[in-house]
């Protein structure tokens, strides 16, 4: 992983003449960083990042507190055909996304959705079936001398859930985080059919819009392919500690 890293992180450092050179130059001779200004000032960046920000956002809090949720009532709580339908929330796994294109498509057109940024995270918060596997099992693995102590201090359901639940599965809920922001960060085929104004576009769908300008300085695309990988790294790097706890405890590698 590192290597690929690297040898991009170079690629974007060098003039045009560098990056096509046969032999191959590794090291660049100056270091291009201009590179990354004047991509900065030839694309819209700023407003497919803002967008991109927007969307990976309101998914992961909406991925948070819709699978906390769900994953809680099918872990502690006791109703009619729990397990029928736990066994129905794993079975929509197998269901590939692209089956789902065409009946979301005329959902979100009579919702008046199309062209517009809700489609790209509003189903996050339906509570997607790997964030409620995920946070089932972990509300499983607390004992439920927890539940038991906050009914005798007259807790409500929903009160367990948020005080003394929600609180002991901060690794689950990073690993969730880091999931959903990758996934959403990167996304490329919602974005593709729901949006056709430029002002709309996220990170990957601008860049890739772009990239037939780009014809002859593909270092360029280089560099703004690196520039939208930074916010995913830095979330990673604040939340890595809890992320091995919650892939080491959900069993994840």
């Amino acid at each position: 992983m590192f290597v690929p890293l690297l040898s991009a992180l170079l690629n974007s450092l060098k003039s045009y003449k560098e990056y096509t050179s046969v032999p191959i130059q590794w090291i660049p001779n100056p270091f291009q960083w201009q590179n990354y200004i004047e991509v900065w000032k030839m694309t819209a960046m700023d407003t497919y990042a803002l967008n991109s920000l927007i969307v990976t956002v309101l998914s992961v809090i909406g991925a948070l507190l819709s699978c906390s949720m769900v994953g809680y009532a099918f872990a502690r709580l006791q109703f009619p055909f729990k397990r029928s339908l736990f066994v129905m929330v794993l079975g929509t796994l197998m269901i590939p996304p692209v089956v789902m294109i065409i009946p979301q498509f005329i959902i979100f057109k009579h919702l008046g959705f199309l062209d517009t940024l809700v489609p790209l995270w509003i189903m996050e918060w339906l509570a997607q079936p790997f964030g409620v596997f995920l946070m089932r099992q972990a509300f499983l693995a607390i004992p439920k001398e927890f539940d038991e102590a906050a009914k005798l201090d007259g807790c409500t359901p929903f009160q367990t859930y948020w005080r003394v639940y929600l609180p002991m599965c901060k690794p689950q809920l990073a690993t969730l985080t880091i999931f959903t922001f990758m996934t959403k960060w990167n996304e490329i085929m919602a974005p593709v059919i729901y949006l056709s104004s430029e002002d709309k576009f996220t990170l990957p769908i601008g860049i890739l819009s772009m990239s037939g300008a780009w014809f002859g300085q593909e270092q360029y695309l280089v560099a703004a392919a690196l520039m939208s990988l930074l916010p995913i790294l830095l979330v990673f790097l604040f939340t890595e500690k809890y992320f091995v706890r919650g892939a080491s405890s959900s069993g994840l590698k």
